[in-house]
């Protein structure tokens, strides 16, 4: 009863305190799990020298020299500097890197992209999350950014909330200013489909989902279930596909049906596919029937922590995912992986920045 009345009445308080409390809070546990993890190996250097005391001989046992500082308070000194290292870094992330949207500019070049099409310039944003924002500025921010690119096609893969439509309620005017010449298209993540809350009923979480689709439906933005549309241009056509969530681990939902996505698309010669989760790329498309040449995921955020520079490529969450980040290329087709705009969980960024994609298109001769 007590637990349930503190959190009853830590959810009253303003939305910034609760989002970056939770988020110092955490922070402050993962730098305590570094510390327990030196003090633990001090403890079985411990019990490793009091069990051969157990069976040594007097003879054996060598009165230590005291030492300027012993064993002990040097791993607790390591272990201090250590943790304070992850400490700054997800702090600073907290306070500058949440919101250093990044630009990343990637030119693709296939051999079955129509002439038309030659130049296509698309617009990748992965992972909006607007429940973990907490006023409008800021996506704001980013929205002008996008816009300022001027792209052809603009694409959204999936997570625009972390568990309930209603948190991107405030955010729709804001959203609903990105716009493209020849669409603004879009496809559901792991969190769109409120698996995440307790419902009261089934009825309240299929509202929801509703709900969702009518906030989409006023922004102007096309969403596509299991579904695709096809672009022309001078006669000529590519494909935009949409599918929904669809991930290789048993925890998340596999609710996207790829034939469905690609069906009555035997004549088009070339096909984006947006399709959130990245494990699907191994594990369905690069099988399917028809030939997906480019798709765009999002969902790892790249964790939010990590190293992301031209030297050096790391995250936790590649331990997870194998493509987590950035271009992946099988034979012909590719997946880029984008990491995602917004966040959740740790109110922050440190090392992952927010990212905006810019795909140029090119035809081979």
């Amino acid at each position: 009863m007590l637990i349930t009345s503190m959190f009853k009445q830590f959810m009253t308080w303003p939305k910034a305190i609760r989002v970056y409390l939770t988020g110092f809070m955490m922070v402050v546990y993962v730098c305590k799990l570094i510390i327990v993890i030196f003090l633990l190996a001090d403890d079985g250097i411990r019990l490793g020298k009091w069990i051969y005391s157990l069976f040594a001989t007097e003879r054996e046992i060598i009165a230590p020299k005291d030492p300027q500082i012993t064993r002990s308070l040097f791993i607790s000194q390591t272990a201090l500097v250590v943790a304070a290292i992850p400490f700054a870094a997800l702090i600073y992330g907290m306070i500058f890197g949440a919101f250093d949207y990044n630009i990343r500019r990637i030119k693709l070049a296939f051999s079955n992209l129509p002439k038309s099409f030659d130049g296509l310039k698309i617009l990748q944003i992965s992972d909006i999350h607007t429940g973990s924002f907490v006023e409008t500025k800021h996506l704001q921010h980013a929205v002008d950014m996008i816009n300022a690119e001027k792209a052809d096609i603009v694409l959204f893969t999936g997570d625009m909330v972390n568990s309930k439509t209603d948190e991107v309620f405030p955010y729709v005017d804001v959203l609903k200013q990105i716009k493209a010449p020849m669409g603004v298209f879009c496809s559901l993540g792991n969190h769109d489909y409120g698996d995440y809350y307790q419902w009261d009923s089934k009825e309240e979480k299929v509202n929801n989902l509703a709900q969702l689709f009518e906030v989409y439906e006023k922004m102007g933005w096309d969403l596509l279930t299991n579904a695709n549309r096809i672009i022309s241009r001078n006669g000529e056509s590519i494909a935009i596909a949409g599918c929904e969530n669809w991930g290789a681990f048993a925890r998340f939902p596999k609710y996207g049906d790829l034939s469905k996505t690609t069906r009555n698309l035997e004549n088009i010669p070339f096909t984006i596919l947006m399709s959130h989760d990245p494990s699907h790329w191994e594990a369905q498309v690069l099988q399917s029937p028809h030939h997906i040449d480019l798709m765009l995921a999002g969902h790892t955020h790249g964790m939010q922590f990590g190293v992301d520079t031209k030297l050096i490529k790391w995250s936790p969450v590649q331990y997870m995912y194998k493509e987590w980040a950035g271009l992946y290329r099988k034979g012909s087709q590719y997946l880029y992986v984008n990491r995602g705009l917004g966040f959740i969980g740790y109110p922050g960024r440190a090392g992952i920045r927010p990212e905006i994609t810019i795909f140029e298109l090119s035809s081979k001769a």
